[in-house]
């Protein structure tokens, strides 16, 4: 199985979910396309990793929830004792930030005010969550063995990542003016 496939596993462990929410919660770890994720949901579901729930909507297409199986659970906690692989990282941003020398003053600038919008907008949507599984779970967010922990810590760190991007940017601008 590939790392995308024990991503999805993980992210049911928490709570059913559907390929849809499955993508957005992604977002965290990294970008995967719904071609990618219904696909591999399948083949989980074949080899009896995942259990589909098909729920009934009005006024909207119904909904394949998935849910994790023993057989699933086991798969994950096993694969858990295993060192990751190397993370992979690709920036186009970065390559552009690399090759600066190449543009003028104001496309340079550009390029990084833009940035700084992006990670903003981010940091905002990111605080908004981790403030709203603050309200929801208090305490139990730091409880290691409590299923949301792993969410809130992963989100953190993700936070602090964004943050620390925009810090890089304002500095960046000011080798630049």
């Amino acid at each position: 199985m590939n790392s995308l496939a024990y991503a999805l596993l993980a992210m049911l462990v928490r709570k059913p979910c559907s390929g849809y929410e499955l993508a957005e919660m992604l977002e965290v770890f990294w970008q995967a396309k719904h071609s990618q994720i219904y696909p591999l949901l399948a083949k989980l579901e074949n080899d009896g990793y995942l259990t589909p729930e098909n729920v009934e909507q009005t006024g909207r297409p119904n909904k394949k929830l998935y849910h994790i199986t023993d057989s699933g659970r086991d798969k994950l906690k096993a694969w858990m004792d295993k060192a990751p692989s190397v993370p992979v990282s690709r920036d186009e941003f970065l390559i552009k930030a690399y090759s600066i020398s190449l543009t003028d003053s104001a496309t340079a600038n550009r390029l990084f005010e833009d940035r700084i919008t992006y990670y903003k907008d981010k940091v905002y949507k990111r605080e908004k969550l981790i403030q709203e599984m603050e309200a929801e779970y208090g305490p139990d967010l730091k409880n290691l063995e409590h299923q949301i922990f792993g969410r809130y810590i992963v989100h953190q760190r993700k936070l602090l990542m964004e943050q620390q991007e925009i810090a890089w940017c304002r500095w960046v601008l000011t080798l630049i003016r």
